[in-house]
């Protein structure tokens, strides 16, 4: 029998619905797996009783007649997400601690729809970075390891890498995660599993820790695609407490995985071939376009020539909007507080202590093009060069439907490569970041393995609010690509 906590979400509710274990059984093996697997360090906090009593109480609602769309589902929630209750610390030693009043809306909608907490897993620092190691709490494994060094360690991704990395190694069903410049979807192609990014505002962003306010968006990590349909279902929804929350209905998403792509237009963007990429990441994107055209989609090639322009004006746009929501971390009403002999020394101390390299990095730029005689000269032109970039995507949706792309332009990484080079580092978003500028929806699937041995990602990206017609796509690549590996590290059965 294949041990529980490998099920999919999928899986897991039908062997709920006919009785075949209950939601305590499952989650006491994705809480057993939780121990086994620490030497990962995906998890910040664990939370067994609260686990143990949401699974108890979903068994009661099941026996009752009264299941909901995902009760009894084990998941683990980004330590960005506020928890009432539950120590929510973003990654940083300045809010080591805070333990918030009130929950955040998209984890309301997962807990009514009858989720079970694991616990919160581990991120970079406020969500800046893209290998999980700028963690005031160290460092996360990937679950995978390299063909020819398996010793070596390598990192999951970043931002949301605990988040993907206890989804790989099977410790939860599904997580979620945030993506402000690929931090769904660039750690989900690093551990060989489903991110999804919805459209900017399909979410709710109230009670998420802000990165930056106008890329952060909530999203689901999952080991299938309908997985990722299925809890986007109960995270999405209008949300009046937050004001770029959008109006929408929210669609059954599963009932959108058809199977059919026929007659769908897909975009090859030819600016997605950069220096140095991979032969192999090339050659995994041209067979995801005969995948797609074996389907039957048509295959378009379309340009979206302000690409080279995403990365510089993202990092403008991104640390500009964290100094500012970052300036709230003074010591004054929560989280750390370093004494000093005056008001200012304290906020001097407390900050110095409390952010971390990655973080101050940030805060700098951002404080810098913001300021008075260069706000026009850096955050102007970024903020005008987004435009462009969405303008772009909007004359390409004119002749296709969706594009598809790699999702990163490597596999992963070991652990301390390019953590002293920023540039490098920031590198891993180049795929990825196009669409948080443009507010778009895109989903990243695993594909195949590199001569690593490590996985691959292919991603598509649809037009705003068109995620129906994104996982109707995704499932059909899913299916064609046939990813079957599994990492070294996979709690139970087969580890």
């Amino acid at each position: 029998m294949t041990e529980l906590n490998h099920l999919t979400i999928s899986e897991a509710l039908d062997g709920l619905a006919k009785g075949d274990f209950t939601s305590a059984e499952l989650t006491r093996a994705n809480l057993l797996a939780m121990e086994e697997a620490r030497a990962l360090n995906a998890f910040v906090t664990e939370t067994p009783e609260r686990a143990m009593s949401m699974a108890m109480a979903s068994d009661d609602r099941r026996r009752a007649g009264e299941a909901r769309p995902l009760d009894g589902i084990p998941i683990a929630v980004k330590d960005l997400y506020c928890t009432e209750g539950i120590r929510t610390m973003a990654g940083s030693h300045i809010l080591e601690g805070f333990t918030p009043t009130y929950e955040s809306t998209v984890t309301a909608n997962l807990w009514r729809d009858g989720a079970v907490l694991l616990g919160k897993t581990n991120l970079d620092e406020f969500a800046m970075g893209s290998s999980n190691t700028t963690s005031y709490f160290g460092e996360v494994h990937n679950p995978w390891t390299l063909a020819e060094e398996p010793d070596a360690r390598l990192v999951p991704g970043g931002s949301s890498g605990g988040s993907a990395a206890c989804v790989a190694a099977r410790i939860a069903t599904a997580s979620t995660g945030t993506d402000t410049g690929g931090s769904i979807r660039q750690p989900a192609s690093f551990c060989g599993i489903v991110g999804m990014k919805p459209t900017y505002g399909r979410c709710s962003r109230w009670g998420i820790v802000a990165f930056a306010s106008s890329l952060d968006q909530a999203g689901p990590m999952t080991r299938s695609v309908r997985d990722a349909a299925l809890m986007l279902t109960s995270m999405a929804g209008f949300d009046p407490k937050d004001s770029t929350s959008v109006d929408r209905t929210v669609p059954d998403y599963a009932a959108a995985l058809t199977g059919d792509i026929r007659g769908l237009k897909i975009g090859v963007p030819k600016e997605y071939r950069v220096d140095k990429m991979p032969p192999e990441i090339e050659i995994l994107w041209q067979q995801g376009v005969e995948w797609m055209k074996a389907a039957g989609a048509e295959i378009v090639d379309v340009s979206l020539p302000h690409t080279k322009y995403a990365l510089p004006a993202y990092y403008i746009v991104a640390p500009a909007e964290a100094s500012s929501n970052l300036a709230r971390y003074d010591g004054v009403r929560y989280g750390l507080r370093v004494p000093g002999n005056s008001l200012i020394e304290m906020y001097e101390n407390t900050r110095a202590e409390g952010f971390g390299q990655e973080v101050k990095r940030r805060v700098m730029i951002g404080t810098y093009v913001l300021s008075a005689g260069y706000y026009d000269a850096y955050y102007l032109k970024a903020q005008k060069l987004r435009t462009l970039i969405a303008r772009d995507f909007e004359a390409a949706y004119e002749k296709c439907d969706l594009l598809l792309t790699p999702t990163a332009p490597s596999t992963a990484f070991k652990v301390g490569d390019k953590q002293d080079d920023p540039i490098a580092m920031y590198l891993n978003d180049v795929f990825t970041v196009p669409a948080n500028l443009a507010g778009l929806p895109g989903i990243s699937v695993p594909a195949g393995l590199g001569a690593d041995g490590a996985p691959l990602g292919l991603q598509l990206v649809g037009q705003a609010f068109e995620e129906e017609t994104l996982f109707r796509a995704a499932g059909v690549l899913e299916e064609a690509a046939g990813f079957t590996a599994t990492p070294a590290l996979m709690v139970g059965e087969g580890a």
